[in-house]
């Protein structure tokens, strides 16, 4: 944990990391960041301890440079990294949609890339996080990459084709659940409770679930089923949610946050 490792464009996520790995040994002297507003930066190095630096001396500085800025930045970054960044430094990219190839052909040639998709849970250190090599990656990378993006939660290796499915399903899954809760909670104040007690009801019972799915072994299915009786009130709601064609409304959303992830890779940002 000696390498200085720089987070570019530190916003809530780039915290969240930097916290991360503080908790996990890292030491705040090794950990640059940049900032698109000075205050930002002194408000970094205020709670945390790190160092705020000029993206071009993080690059000729930090072993490792994660990148954090939004997709329709990542160009404009890149073109003032590139001429200071030596090819044996590591980038990992947060970025949605963009792929390896689009920093390999704009740094120096060999430079490793490793691609994460990670999700807001990181605030709370329960992401997912999903790594993809670039072709100059190595094993030694992307274990690299796992020990920075383990300190906020889970870690999950796959193909670089199979980013753009991950990003529907957990870069954007927490909107959804938070969709969800939020229909539900009308729901509970239609049927006559508080807001705050259909809230604290509807929250407990995603979090009792969800540790049921990560813990038991069962598959979704047979877990339903349990709560699910003959003739009963779960049945009933279920068939409603099946007239209205819920299941099908949420696949067609994540094939179009997986086509969204394909158009950012393309350059598109209408």
């Amino acid at each position: 944990m000696s390498q200085k490792v720089a987070v570019l464009g530190t916003g809530k996520i780039g915290e969240a990391l930097l916290s991360g790995m503080i908790r996990a040994g890292w030491a705040p002297a090794d950990l640059l960041v940049t900032a698109r507003r000075p205050e930002r930066a002194e408000e970094l190095r205020a709670r945390h301890g790190v160092n705020p630096v000029t993206n071009t001396e993080a690059a000729k500085t930090a072993d490792t440079l994660i990148l954090t800025v939004k997709p329709q930045d990542m160009g404009t970054l890149l073109d003032e990294l590139a001429p200071h960044l030596p090819a044996d430094r590591l980038v990992i990219s947060g970025a949605a949609g963009i792929p390896t190839s689009f920093f390999e052909e704009r740094l120096a040639p060999g430079t490793p890339v490793v691609r994460v998709m990670t999700n807001t849970p990181a605030l709370v250190d329960e992401a997912m996080s999903v790594i993809s090599a670039g072709s100059h990656a190595t094993e030694q990378h992307l274990a690299h990459a796992e020990e920075i993006f383990g300190g906020v939660g889970k870690t999950l290796r796959v193909p670089e084709s199979q980013q753009d499915a991950c990003t529907a399903l957990s870069g954007s899954g927490p909107a959804y659940f938070f969709y969800l809760v939020e229909a539900m909670t009308d729901a509970g104040i239609l049927l006559g409770l508080p807001r705050d007690k259909a809230h604290d009801l509807i929250v407990q019972s995603a979090i009792g679930a969800a540790v049921m799915l990560r813990d038991s072994g069962e598959h979704p299915v047979k877990l339903r089923e349990n709560v699910t009786s003959p003739a009963g009130t779960t049945i009933n709601a279920i068939r409603e949610l099946e007239n209205h064609g819920v299941r099908a409304a949420l696949i067609a959303a994540l094939e179009a946050a997986r086509d969204r992830s394909r158009e950012l890779a393309s350059g598109k940002k209408d």
